[in-house]
This record gives structure tokens, C-alpha cells and sequence, in this order.
């Protein structure tokens, strides 16, 4: 039903200006090292944010999903990378479940890489979680009760110093536990050095308590009220040395792992005047180490 699909899109892509100011409106606390805390802030008394057109924000997205059954788990590998984002602006690439049900209801769960000034405070790469449940409940990481956070190690929001031209690369896997329905956000290492950062307790959702109905990765922004929209990806139009997403699965509804595109796909773009998408091809008698991959991306501009 496309009233549904334009839901889930509203919700997964944080669409509406109510889930924007929600999303926005505080800052986890967060101890990285002796020298770095970020404190819960108002982020509207930033002079940066505190604009009169904020409600003249857009949202822009490249990605790919899929609305085929029920999953219970998405994974990719995807990299960011250090790009020049205004304070009224943001550009990320995540993987994301999500289901939607009856009166535009919806629940998501969503893990990635975001560049964001003014939810972080500065223009580093973050990784980052997020999650809306039951009554349109949720927030990014820890600003709000319901992510447990379990490593002592590897935190749900990590900054990156990333050279210029140079890529951060993440592993992320959003899996429901199969015994006690509880949502994990896990970081896929090498070796099966896998890392189970935390979870979301199945009792924050309603509509995630069998699987999602949709599952899907890629990158989206947020524009300037000013109307000006940053890079996506590296800021790059889509070849092979652009932001990629690679090895991007799911887990099915016997929890079998599967490639994305075992099930249709749906490719979204909705601005290609200012990004792109390209799904990868395999070549012939090579071995393919990307599995399932695209490359995305754009320089963004005015009038996206």
C-alpha cells in the first residue's frame, strides 16, 4: 500500500518536522575520553539551530530496501567520510528495520555513520543509533531511557578524526534475539570479532515484536532552511571511488542470513539532480568480495 511505504519513508528518513525536533532535541551524554563529555544540552538554544525557517528543513535519501516478509536482522558494511557540513545540517548513511501498522504508526530501529554539528556539537564523523517505538517514543543513543548500553568497550556513539578524502568503515549488524525478542546493535569485526554494543528491550515496540516489514540501507541528509543541501556519501555522484555500502543482508523469518537482494528491491532517490545510486555488478570469473554492494552519493547543492 503506498500510504504505508510513504510512512515508513517519513519515519525512517525522520521526514516530518515533529520527529525532527524530537530527534534533535538533546544531546546524549556520552564520555569518550578524560578530555571529551558530551552533556545532555538543549540543542535549540544553539544560536546555530535557532532559526525562525527551521521548519523549512528537507530531507533527501539514497537507498535501498526491501518490503518483502518479515526480517529480523540487517546488516552492511558502509564507510563515511569528513565532509563540510553546516550547523543547521546533517548527512549520514545507516542500516535500518522498521515496521508500520494501522493509523500511520510506525517503529524503527537504525545504526550508522552521521555527520551532524548540531547533534554532536561538532563536524566529526559519528557513529550513531536510533530508535522510535510505541507512541511514537524513541531518540538517537542514550538521550532518552530504553538503549541498554552493554560494552565496556565500544560505545553506541563514537566520534572519528577522519583525514580528508580518507574513508571511516563500519560493520553494523541490527538483529532481534531469537529467544527473548529483545533488538541488538552489534559491530561485526574480522574473525568473528564481533562486538555486542547493547539493545533495545522488545518492550519499547509494538510493532517489532515479530520482525520488521521492512529492512533497507543508505544515505540521507538533512538541508539547510536556507535551502542548501550538503554532500552525501563523499560527495561524489556515484563511481567506484565513491560511498559504498557492501555485503549488505538480512536475516529472514527463519532467521536464515540472506543477501538484501535474495527478496525485491526497491531503489530510492528522490532528488538526482543532486545524488545518485548505483547498484554494483559482479564481474565475470572474478571472485566477489563485496557481496551484495552499491556506490551512492552526491555534492548536494541549492534546490535539491
Amino acid at each position: 500500500d503506498w500510504e504505508w511505504e510513504d510512512l515508513t519513508v517519513s519515519i525512517i528518513l525522520i521526514n516530518t518536522i515533529k520527529l525532527i525536533k524530537l530527534l534533535l532535541q538533546f544531546v546524549p551524554i556520552i564520555k569518550i575520553d578524560k578530555n571529551v563529555t558530551y552533556d545532555c544540552i538543549d540543542i535549540y538554544k544553539q544560536p546555530g539551530l535557532d532559526h525562525p525557517l527551521l521548519k523549512n528543513h528537507t530531507i533527501q535519501h539514497a537507498v535501498v530496501r526491501s518490503f518483502s516478509g518479515q526480517f529480523h536482522g540487517v546488516e552492511a558494511w558502509f564507510n563515511g567520510y569528513n565532509l563540510n557540513v553546516a550547523q543547521d545540517q546533517a548527512s549520514s548513511s545507516a542500516i535500518y528495520i522498521g515496521s508500520t501498522g494501522p493509523n500511520k504508526e510506525g517503529n524503527i530501529i537504525a545504526a550508522g555513520l552521521m555527520t551532524n554539528p548540531g547533534l554532536f556539537g561538532d563536524g566529526r564523523v559519528w557513529k550513531y543509533g536510533f530508535w522510535q517505538g510505541k507512541d511514537g517514543k524513541g531518540c538517537y543513543n542514550t538521550a532518552c531511557p530504553g538503549f541498554v548500553q552493554v560494552s565496556s568497550v565500544i560505545p553506541i556513539a563514537q566520534p572519528f578524526d577522519v583525514p580528508p578524502g580518507k574513508p571511516v568503515w563500519s560493520h553494523r549488524f541490527i538483529h532481534q534475539d531469537q529467544n527473548t525478542g529483545n533488538w541488538w546493535i552489534t559491530q561485526l569485526g574480522p574473525n568473528e570479532n564481533n562486538v555486542d554494543i547493547g539493545y533495545l528491550p522488545k518492550e519499547l515496540f509494538n510493532l517489532l515484536s515479530v520482525g520488521g516489514n521492512v529492512a533497507g540501507v543508505g544515505g540521507m541528509v538533512q538541508g539547510s532552511p536556507s535551502g542548501s543541501s550538503p554532500p552525501m556519501g563523499n560527495g561524489n555522484f556515484p563511481n567506484k571511488e565513491s560511498a559504498m555500502f557492501s555485503n549488505i543482508g538480512v536475516l529472514s523469518s527463519n532467521y536464515e542470513h540472506r543477501s538484501l537482494d535474495f527478496f525485491p528491491i526497491e531503489e530510492l532517490v528522490d532528488s538526482p539532480k543532486c545524488y545518485g545510486l548505483k547498484i554494483g555488478k559482479e564481474k565475470l570469473f572474478h571472485r566477489n568480495h563485496r557481496g551484495f554492494f552499491f556506490n551512492y552519493g552526491g555534492p548536494g547543492g541549492y534546490s535539491c
